[in-house]
């Protein structure tokens, strides 16, 4: 290859394509993958080659501002039913945490209740930050980066994580599944990757721009090559993204890389139990396989879009959550099957919560805190922080008030689960919860 101003292959991937975009440990990244690969042909054990040392993050982001009050909802509350006459839930039709508890979920999400009552799954109410902006942009970038309402970062709490802790580690790169990085992944050495399951088919934008994450709106390709060769998805950094196979060529890598490696990547772990046929479901079957298959991945990173529920909110709510729980459900049960349960959490996030009352178009406007589920074998399980009151004396300005920092889940997740000292991430100490065994 002749990159003018470059003077060997090598300096190349060291200084990184399109702009530092993509940085050289992604090349690394996928050479340790066939490593795996040609291990397991030769009748090594795979787990064995990959290690299971390591715990994984899966982050599943409900954009948009998910509606709170309706999918952790209290119970025998009359300031509820009167903020809500027409959205608000009965309680007979809730599904109840435990005997004690004064709340339950949205009857949609019953496989979550069940794994509530397995004890895989921890409730975090009133999960915010102070000085909460409504807006969708700044309050996912705050989400993202992990600062406070008036100060800016240009890399996101994941990314320092890489950043702190993985000097060197190509082990722990992380993977976003959709069309876009999460600002989460920005990074001063950049070791995200985004992977488009099906590279060549592009979802449909939405009416804001951005690509809607529809379940219907299945991904094909999953790794798998198509009839003709296929596309076998993209990897991209920060700022730019080119075809996969486009990128191995170009870079004369040492180790070439075929489409069939690559859809063996995903072969090699095999799903145990049915997933939802919903564009979710058949990206957290793939992470499951993923994970099954040996991949080094520490981060997973996934998001569905459409809680941005303004009108006509009941039907609409009651779907996304359906499908988010279904394909939960059906992930924490293959990772059970597969022995991998105990490695992995599971978090849930939205920008932010909706407002208490409902509006006169039969749905919840932009709102601040909201609950947050965490999930996995580690998990202690349980209803952690307080149901926020709903009298209107306790309201900021129509919302609810929180009572646990995102950033104290974070920090959870960060020293509990994934065996790392949170302060330098996030920049200075947030309390702990208890939501670990």
């Amino acid at each position: 290859m002749n990159e003018p101003g470059l003077k060997t292959r090598r300096e190349f991937l060291r200084t990184g394509l399109l702009g530092s975009s993509l940085c050289w440990t992604v090349p690394t990244f996928l050479q340790n993958t066939m490593a795996s690969l040609h291990a397991a042909a030769d009748g090594q054990i795979v787990q064995g080659v990959t290690g299971k040392d390591g715990n994984i993050l899966v982050v599943l982001q409900l954009a948009g501002g998910n509606d709170g009050l309706n999918t952790v909802v209290p119970l025998g509350d009359d300031d509820y039913r009167r903020a809500r006459p027409t959205l608000g839930l009965r309680d007979d039709q809730v599904l109840k945490l435990g005997q004690k508890e004064k709340a339950g979920l949205h009857p949609a999400l019953a496989g979550l209740a069940k794994s509530y009552e397995e004890g895989t799954l921890a409730v975090i109410q009133g999960v915010g930050y102070p000085n909460p902006n409504r807006s969708h942009f700044r309050s996912t970038e705050i989400w993202a980066t992990a600062t406070d309402e008036n100060k800016a970062s240009s890399t996101g709490w994941i990314g320092r994580y890489f950043d702190n802790t993985c000097a060197g580690c190509d082990a722990a790169v992380g993977i976003t599944l959709g069309s876009q990085t999460p600002q989460a992944f920005s990074a001063k050495s950049p070791k995200g990757v985004l992977y488009e399951a099906g590279g060549s088919k592009r979802r449909r934008l939405g009416a804001d721009g951005e690509p809607e994450a529809d379940g219907s709106m299945a991904m094909d390709g999953d790794l798998e090559e198509g009839p003709a060769g296929g596309s076998i998805g993209d990897i991209a950094g920060s700022s730019g993204k080119i075809n996969a196979l486009d990128f191995l060529e170009r870079t004369e890598m040492d180790v070439q890389v075929t489409q069939k490696e690559i859809a063996a990547a995903s072969k090699r772990g095999k799903n145990g139990v049915p997933y939802p046929g919903s564009w979710l479901g058949n990206q957290f079957a793939l992470i499951s396989r993923l994970i099954a298959g040996g991949m080094k991945t520490r981060v997973y990173y996934v998001s569905q879009g459409g809680y941005d529920t303004h009108t006509g909110q009941t039907n609409a709510h009651e779907r996304l959550l359906r499908e988010m729980g279904d394909a939960v459900t059906a992930f924490l049960a293959d990772l059970k099957t597969q022995g991998n349960l105990g490695r992995v959490t599971l978090m849930t996030f939205s920008e932010f919560g909706r407002r208490v009352r409902e509006n006169a178009s039969g749905g919840t406007d932009h709102g601040a805190a909201a609950p947050l589920f965490l999930a996995g074998g580690g998990i202690q399980a349980g209803l952690l922080g307080k149901m926020p009151s709903l009298a209107a004396r306790d309201l900021d300005d129509g919302d609810v008030k929180f009572n646990v920092d995102f950033r104290s889940v974070y920090a959870t997740v960060l020293e509990k689960h994934l065996g790392v000292k949170a302060d330098p991430i996030l920049g200075r100490a947030f309390p702990l919860l208890q939501a670990y065994g």
